[in-house]
């Protein structure tokens, strides 16, 4: 259990709002069980709806640290846990060669120890020294390879980390830990048996207004709520790519920066690539499409 934040659901909710992320209540079931049973949470769901948002807002809400690994196809324990310096290792060697009087096991042990070991963001989450759990956000999971995903295991169940040269690193205060994955691929069940598993749908209306609200406070109110509708019938659409909840906040802002309250077909038009990012999809809306659509969330 994280003691430090030993908070209620409501509580949760409250400090979450606070940072302007509206987090329902089965969300904020997922992330107090997570906090309380110390387990990692595995989000799912289409890109844009709030995954990686939600780390952050956690982080913020709790005060305390945000780590972030980014994770891509070929993505290595160099970059994800740990390097040794090897230059400085070199230079230390010379000193202990020209010293003369170490033998060889305490030059080893001198060169692979902690003042030569960078540490990347997983071995940061665990460090021995951290006096307040942080968040680890390990994001889209699903595009790193399978076999880097093995090696999450013993990090996901017992929060420590096996380096050959130097020993285990084990946490004395476990980070809470998100994984998000816009499931490009599946991720490996051994994985998904360590962790709480919360899937995250596109918002209804009323959330997603209550988050353009929350997040592009200068938006006039009828502008929010056009925008809002316009792209919830956008993503009713048959489209490549549909819009997530952070093109809906892209687009309110861009509007309300050209000092518009309301929708109209051609400032519409003009900014769809706000909220669309295929070619195939801005031309699929154009035209009686996109003149339908925004007639009706005129109505709003």
């Amino acid at each position: 259990m994280h003691a430090p934040f030993n908070v209620s659901i409501p509580d949760l909710q409250e400090r979450l709002a606070a940072q302007q992320y509206v987090a329902d209540y089965g969300l904020a079931v997922s992330l107090f069980l997570a906090l309380r049973l110390g387990r990692p949470l595995f989000l799912e769901g289409e890109a844009g709806v709030g995954k990686t948002a939600l780390a952050s807002a956690i982080a913020a809400a709790l005060d305390t640290d945000l780590i972030r690994l980014q994770c891509y196809e070929g993505l290595d324990v160099t970059h994800a846990v740990y390097e040794w310096d090897y230059a400085r290792q070199l230079v230390e060697l010379r000193i202990l060669e020209a010293s003369r009087d170490l033998d060889r096991a305490t030059a080893r042990r001198e060169l692979y120890s902690d003042a030569f070991l960078i540490k990347r963001p997983l071995l940061q989450s665990i460090d021995p020294a951290r006096t307040r759990p942080a968040v680890l956000l390990i994001d889209e999971i699903d595009r790193a390879d399978e076999e880097f995903e093995g090696y999450l295991l013993e990090l996901l169940a017992e929060f420590q980390i096996t380096i050959p040269e130097f020993g285990t690193v084990r946490a004395t205060e476990p980070p809470i830990v998100v994984l998000t994955s816009n499931r490009t691929r599946e991720v490996h069940d051994a994985l998904r048996r360590r962790c709480l598993y919360q899937w995250i749908e596109y918002p209804s209306f009323e959330k997603e207004l209550a988050i353009v609200r929350a997040r592009v406070p200068h938006a006039a109110v009828r502008l929010a709520t056009q925008v809002t509708a316009l792209v919830q019938g956008l993503r009713a659409m048959e489209l490549y790519k549909r819009p997530g909840v952070s093109e809906t906040l892209d687009w309110a802002a861009a509007l309300a920066a050209l000092d518009r309250e309301t929708l109209d077909p051609e400032i519409v038009e003009a900014t769809l690539g706000v909220a669309l990012k295929s070619r195939d999809d801005i031309d699929a809306v154009r035209g009686d499409v996109l003149a339908s659509l925004v007639a009706r969330a005129a109505t709003r």
